[in-house]
């Protein structure tokens, strides 16, 4: 039986051990496909950022929870459609997958209208694969100048999901190429709320976090592997 309360705990030293005095990282307990129930557990253990890919599945779960979710900040990690923008705008604190203009102008219009700046990450694609998505590293700092001048934005930094691989060391040259981007970026836009590196999974968070990693994105780790089904 998974023990969410013994996981967390662990997960927690892991990052503790991993992270450097000056640049603490967040766990964002990902719960795609996890009941509520699993969800309440996680905020019972001081859980303080949660994340889920799928809109139609997070948003029963948030109503289920109710109050349960005062003081907690909530991230949309998936893919974004933009005909899912209105509710991901009205329902997440954070958007991590901005890979697009056109994306960030229907964010931008939804915003203005529930009266808020949403925050967003760039997704940085590093995969070759078709059925990622995100914005090419030659073309990041350029994609972050042109969201500047939309409003309703908040650019806060970049999120990557790496190639899948077993050996957690193959994430490394990626996190290391996202970070330096990063940082490229601070250096000329000296914008102190650029300020999120959204990098590493369950498998390989603590390579994410000696590379720089502000936030980790954690799923099976605390909540154990997922059952899928028809979903």
């Amino acid at each position: 039986m998974i023990n969410i309360r013994e996981n967390i705990e662990f997960v927690r030293g892991v990052v503790k051990s991993s992270e450097s005095v000056s640049c603490p990282v967040d766990i964002i307990a990902v719960t795609k496909t996890f009941p509520y129930t699993d969800v309440l557990s996680a905020l019972n253990c001081g859980v303080k950022h949660i994340g889920e890919n799928k809109i139609q599945e997070a948003l029963p779960k948030f109503d289920q929870l109710g109050s349960s979710l005062s003081g907690v900040t909530k991230h949309f990690i998936g893919r974004l459609q933009t005909n899912k923008a209105k509710k991901a705008v009205e329902n997440f604190d954070f958007i991590h997958s901005l890979d697009s203009l056109k994306l960030a102008g229907v964010i931008s219009r939804y915003a203005a209208n529930a009266g808020k700046i949403q925050n967003c990450l760039i997704e940085v694609k590093v995969s070759k694969e078709d059925s990622k998505t995100g914005i090419l590293p030659r073309d990041v700092s350029n994609f972050y100048v042109k969201s500047l001048s939309i409003s309703n934005i908040a650019i806060r930094g970049l999120m990557v999901i790496t190639p899948y691989s077993k050996n957690p060391e193959d994430s490394r040259c990626y996190f290391r190429q996202v970070k330096s981007l990063f940082e490229d970026i601070k250096r000329s836009f000296a914008n102190p709320k650029f300020d999120i590196l959204s990098m590493g999974m369950s498998s390989d968070y603590k390579i994410a976090i000696e590379e720089g990693a502000t936030m980790v994105r954690i799923g099976s780790a605390i909540f154990g592997e997922r059952d899928y089904g028809d979903k």
